[in-house]
Parts: C-alpha cells; sequence; structure tokens
C-alpha cells in the first residue's frame, strides 16, 4: 500500500522540459477536504461541487474512478479514451458488485465538451476545470514531454494524431484557444466510498495508465483487451470498397462504348441506303451533263 503523503500546489509545478518525477501516493483525507467544494463545470457551464462527483448517493457502497485529461484537443487523450471506451463500457462497469462508475475531468472550457465527446465517443460523464486549481491541489503537474515510448492504447501514428488535432482547431475556430493548457498533465484517481485507495499521476503527455491495469483496479479481468476498430482500418476498408466500385463503373464504361462504337445491324442497312442513293444521283447528273455537252 502506497504510503499517504500531503499534496499541496507547490509539488505540482513540475519541469516541463522532460518526464516529471511525480509519485502515486494517495491524497489524504484533508487534501479532499480542501478540493472537496472546487466547481467543475457540466456542458453547459453549470457548475458542480468536485465532491459531488465520488461522493455516496445512497447506503450503497461508491466507486469511481475520475480520469484527468489534458487540453480537449490533446490527440493523445482521446485516443486514451477511445480505446477505454470499446475495452470498459458502462454496461459492464454497472454489471460488478458493487457497481464502479467512471468520469472525466479536462482542463478546457465547457463549451469544448459536447466537441470532446463526440470526437472520443466517451459515454461517461465529462466535466471541466479551466482553473486547473484540481490538477495542482491532487499533485498533477505540466510538461510537454512525449515520453521514451508509446502506449499501448495508441493504435494510430503520432503524427496522426497530430494531423487529427489540428484538423479539430481548425474547426473550433474562435473555441481553437478554449481547450485548456497544453503544459498541463493530468492522471487517474480511484475512490471507493469518497475516499483515494489508488491513483496514478502522468509524467508525460502520453503516460494513462494502460487499459489492462486500469482493468484491474476496477476488478476486471487483467487480460489484454481486444484491439478496436481504429480509424486507419476504417480508411483501408473503405479504400477497398471504392476500388471495386471504380472497377465495376469502369467495366461498365467499357461495354457502354463498345456497344455505341459497334453499329447496329439496322444502323449498317441505312448506311448502305443512303450510299446507293448517293450514288444514283451522282450517275443521273453525269448523264445529264453528257446530254447537254453532246454536238447536235
Amino acid at each position: 500500500m502506497a504510503v499517504e503523503t500531503t499534496i499541496s500546489p507547490e509539488t505540482s509545478a513540475g519541469d516541463c522540459n522532460g518526464d516529471i518525477s511525480v509519485n502515486n501516493n494517495r491524497p489524504r483525507r484533508k487534501d479532499l477536504e480542501r478540493v472537496a467544494e472546487y466547481p467543475v463545470l457540466d456542458k453547459d457551464g453549470k457548475p458542480h461541487a468536485f465532491k459531488s462527483l465520488y461522493t455516496p448517493t445512497d447506503k450503497e457502497r461508491s466507486r469511481i474512478i475520475i480520469i484527468f485529461i489534458r487540453h480537449f484537443f490533446c490527440g493523445n487523450c482521446q485516443e486514451y479514451l477511445r480505446s477505454l471506451s470499446s475495452s470498459v463500457t458502462p454496461e459492464v462497469l454497472q454489471s460488478l458488485s458493487p457497481p464502479m462508475n467512471i468520469c472525466i475531468v479536462g482542463c478546457g472550457q465547457p463549451e469544448l465538451i459536447p466537441m470532446y465527446a463526440r470526437e472520443t465517443e466517451c459515454p461517461y460523464p465529462i466535466y471541466a476545470d479551466p482553473s486547473k486549481k484540481l490538477y495542482a491541489e491532487l499533485g498533477m503537474t505540466r510538461t510537454l514531454s512525449l515520453g521514451s515510448k508509446a502506449p499501448q492504447y495508441m493504435q494510430y501514428s503520432l503524427p496522426s494524431a497530430i494531423v487529427r488535432a489540428i484538423y479539430q482547431n481548425i474547426k473550433a475556430g474562435r473555441d481553437a484557444f478554449k481547450g485548456g493548457d497544453y503544459f498541463q498533465v493530468g492522471g487517474e484517481f480511484l475512490f471507493d466510498d469518497g475516499e483515494v485507495t489508488w491513483c496514478h499521476r502522468m509524467t508525460n503527455t502520453r503516460d494513462h495508465v494502460e487499459i489492462p491495469e486500469l482493468r484491474k483496479q476496477l476488478g476486471l479481468d487483467e487480460a489484454k483487451p481486444p484491439l478496436r476498430k481504429t480509424f486507419s482500418s476504417g480508411i483501408r476498408r473503405n479504400s477497398s470498397q471504392l476500388s471495386r466500385k471504380l472497377s465495376d463503373r469502369r467495366k461498365s464504361w467499357s461495354r457502354s462504348r463498345d456497344r455505341t462504337e459497334k453499329p447496329s445491324p439496322d444502323g449498317s442497312m441505312m448506311e448502305k441506303v443512303k450510299e446507293d442513293s448517293a450514288a444514283e444521283e451522282k450517275s443521273e447528273r453525269q448523264s445529264k451533263e453528257e446530254v447537254e455537252t453532246s454536238p447536235p
């Protein structure tokens, strides 16, 4: 069991030039009391006390993992939630005893939450902490380091993630500046009846806890989850279908051209009639000219 230590804002200052040295010690009760009333915002901008996300609302035991992500345009975090959503569904969590829940907290503005939910296909509640106070108080830090190893949850290349993020920024227009702090990294916290029993803090921008380990903490099997359908596989599948359609279209065009170029029997007969008629007219003109020019 990890040793509990007090988390203060100073421990989250961080160094932005490489992997950050952070601990995964659990926040103490007094740390949670300090942040309990901090507001998180829903997609409509309505504030909710942070404690409302993890405090039991009835007599049943309450368990939830709160995942703190980076800014709302981060391709790494988006890919993480896509993999998580395909591996751990709400139905699976509710079938556990006691049931589990997941919710997401980002550091951008709340008006971007609908876009983020749509891009990640995330079925879990998403909130925003633009002030980043929760990040600081719970010991999460700041860095732009990618880390030395690509995580398992990344199922397409880093350049693809960057291009996708750029496209989302352009598409967002003026909201592109509302995604949140690009240096801020997050982590995962497991709350059991209002107490943190396990946590993981990111040391670089891709350092979310791997899906098998998260499944273990959720009480699911430790086996590696099946690979989800990726964006690139969809492109390959659609490209293959498009190639077949184009091939069929070319064959259809070829058959149509052959029918056009090859004269029908009726067409050939009409051409013959026209040629014979023209020859007769020419012969009549020549005979007439000969009669007119012959001596009396």
